[in-house]
């Protein structure tokens, strides 16, 4: 659907940023220019009048699966490391917003009450019904669950119309485009084609949650300028997964 940019074309929305794109162009942490970037994102997606919560990874700090490999750490003992990182990540951009006047809460799956309020699923929709940006840290809280999963799962249990995914490609392509030149980019495709194709839009945990409560994804660039707004007011953006759709390609 071609949107008005004026007006939202979702009322609620969750939008998930991995860890690894604050880093910019530095190897691990945060980029204060892409941190700063993110930010004004935000702030201009919320002016729309969308009620908008982010979960947000922990790649660029630490990842759990990765150093449990590499370290030969207990993959429990790594996962609750990178849950850690999460929350890390989400104060540094609570920081940001604030420093926008945005209001903000940070609810972590992981109790830690001097820097965030315990994850309770009414108490986040209160925050959203007054205007706050929540972001949810920590994942599930569990091991062995990514935050693609908790992002899945957080939005169903808010009740997001959609969630967003940004990343640092277009969208979804039908093979990898760093290998292929001739890829071609999907601008809509379905669960089931996705799937059968193993396209790895998400993990299959959260991929799976998504189809079966019918809960649309959007894949888009997040460093194109404008984009989350442009999404959430209903611009053709990016890649938009759903169920019981056609596959179209972009044109180019």
């Amino acid at each position: 659907m071609d949107g008005d940019s004026d007006k939202p074309a979702y009322r609620r929305v969750l939008l998930k940023i991995s860890g690894e794109a604050l880093m910019g162009e530095e190897r691990f942490g945060i980029s204060t220019r892409v941190l700063n970037y993110v930010a004004a994102e935000v702030v201009s997606t919320v002016a729309l009048g969308v009620e908008l919560a982010i979960v947000i990874g922990g790649g660029n700090l630490f990842r759990g699966l990765a150093k449990s490999t590499e370290l030969g750490m207990d993959r429990a003992t790594a996962d609750y490391l990178g849950m850690l990182a999460t929350v890390m990540n989400a104060v540094a951009l609570q920081d940001a917003l604030e420093r926008h006047d945005l209001k903000t809460r940070v609810m972590s799956a992981i109790e830690m009450s001097e820097l965030a309020e315990p994850y309770i699923r009414r108490r986040a929709i209160r925050h959203l019904e007054k205007g706050r940006v929540v972001i949810f840290a920590a994942g599930t809280g569990n091991p062995f669950f990514s935050t693609d999963t908790a992002a899945a799962l957080r939005a169903m249990e808010i009740q997001a119309q959609v969630l967003l995914k940004a990343t640092k490609v277009p969208g979804v392509f039908d093979r990898d485009p760093a290998r292929d030149p001739d890829a071609r980019l999907y601008d809509r495709v379905s669960f089931d084609d996705a799937l059968k194709q193993d396209l790895k839009v998400m993990d299959s945990t959260a991929f799976a949650l998504c189809r079966d409560n019918r809960l649309s994804i959007v894949v888009f660039d997040l460093h194109q300028a404008g984009n989350v707004r442009s999404v959430v007011a209903g611009r053709r953006i990016g890649t938009v997964i759903q169920s019981d759709k056609s596959t179209r390609f972009a044109e180019v």
